[in-house]
């Protein structure tokens, strides 16, 4: 049976014997009311535990709205139009609002990816601006000893709207909330901290309440103020399904507790070999992105099975201590090791790929050079088929395979008892 994944812009197809196949991992048919424009508006309208936004923002006041980089799926071109108009209806200007792109660690934008995140009219229009991690206020730690180091014009502002995705985060729990600010707009030494908590048990992809990573993310609301929140959950095609406005937690659990009903797959068995691709342009830019779908997709497989990751990695790996340290380490092995020692942002996803090798080998079908991949641990394929038939080549003909084509977005859930 013929079957295609996203990879950058395209899709590329490959052919399974439908006796391999354990399952498909898509999302599960869940009651919609509304959808795209429609669904922000009635977020906006219905905020939770929180006045509406034109309640909120008053005339003449500095006013930040954080919204996602480039490598986020988020749709802020279709989101913000209706942010703003909450705003303008407050009696404010567009002169008393900036558009900040939360760039954590990544790097920074032109300003044609500037015009292509917000539309043409609004960059034309107001203000935007990537955030600087070398511009930034301390305003102090959290319990944990996290610095909270927040880019100062967002830091300065007199009200904080922070835009942002909701998906599955693999040791923060969820993606959304409040992580726009932090890792969003905070400093390299900062996020260093918070993700160092990663090592702890509670610091999984679907766990929020408990997650000591999301928990310490959401203390920094008790020293600088989240005024209102839009987070939006989309399907595998990239459109709104589900938008929640109002409180930073409130309305975030919210979206969460949707996610967990469009994407959290339950599965019986797990599999000699899963098939797995973030779903293509921007989630799978560089490695760095992609590790995500990895990460999901090691749930699904069995020890000593083989991931097959579908990633462009158009841009390579995408974050020079990540590149640093999967390119300088000997062995996989290694870099577990040295990430317990002394615990460095963009080193934490190079061990977390190490960890996920420790479970199984990993088959890269990607734009990188053959032998580059072959210097970080992976097998290079040219695509998806050459990948599969060697799997089943070492797996045996007979290996069950799941497939998981918006990796990044499913979790895999394996239940004995089903």
């Amino acid at each position: 049976m013929i079957y295609s994944m996203g990879f950058g812009k395209t899709r590329i197809e490959f052919n399974v014997n439908e006796g391999n196949i354990l399952g498909e991992l898509r999302p599960n048919e869940v009651e919609v009311h509304s959808t795209g424009e429609m669904e922000i508006k009635r977020a906006l309208d219905n905020p939770i535990n929180s006045p509406k936004l034109s309640g909120i923002v008053k005339p003449g006041e500095k006013i930040v709205i954080v919204t996602s980089d480039i490598t986020r799926p988020m749709p802020s071109r279709i989101v913000l139009p209706y942010v703003i108009d909450e705003i303008l209806k407050a009696g404010c200007s567009k002169e008393d609002i900036t558009i900040v792109f939360a760039l954590g660690a990544h790097r920074s934008h032109t300003d044609e990816e500037k015009r292509y995140i917000v539309g043409e009219e609004i960059f034309n229009t107001i203000k935007c601006m990537d955030s600087n991690q070398d511009d930034y206020i301390h305003l102090g730690n959290t319990k944990n000893g996290t610095p909270i180091d927040i880019f100062t014009p967002v830091a300065t502002a007199d009200k904080r709207i922070c835009l942002g995705n909701i998906e599955y985060h693999y040791f923060a729990g969820y993606s959304g909330g409040v992580k726009a600010i932090m890792p969003g707009v905070s400093t390299r030494h900062a996020i260093q901290a918070n993700h160092s908590i990663m090592i702890d048990d509670g610091a999984v992809a679907g766990n929020i309440d408990t997650n000591p990573v999301r928990l310490d993310l959401e203390s920094i609301g008790e020293v600088i103020s989240i005024d209102f929140i839009v987070n939006v959950v989309l399907d595998e095609n990239k459109k709104i399904v589900k938008a929640v406005a109002g409180h930073f937690i409130d309305a975030h659990r919210e979206g969460c507790r949707f996610l967990d009903e469009l994407y959290k797959i339950p599965i019986k068995e797990k599999a000699d070999i899963v098939i797995v691709s973030q779903g293509g342009y921007p989630k799978d830019l560089n490695l760095y992105q992609a590790q995500k779908a990895l990460d999901n997709a090691k749930h699904a497989v069995k020890d000593g099975g083989i991931i097959i990751l579908v990633a462009s990695c158009k841009e390579g790996l995408g974050e020079a201590v990540f590149e640093s340290w999967m390119t300088g380490a000997k062995t996989s092995k290694e870099l577990i090791k040295k990430i317990g020692e002394n615990f460095v942002l963009g080193g934490h996803k190079a061990a977390a790929i190490a960890l996920t090798l420790e479970k199984a080998k990993i088959f890269l079908v990607s734009e990188l050079e053959a032998e580059f991949i072959k210097t970080i641990f992976m097998k290079p394929f040219n695509n998806i088929q050459d990948a599969l038939e060697q799997a089943l080549i070492e797996k045996g003909l007979n290996a069950k395979i799941i497939l998981m084509p918006i990796g990044g977005s499913t979790l895999p859930v394996y239940d004995k008892e089903l």
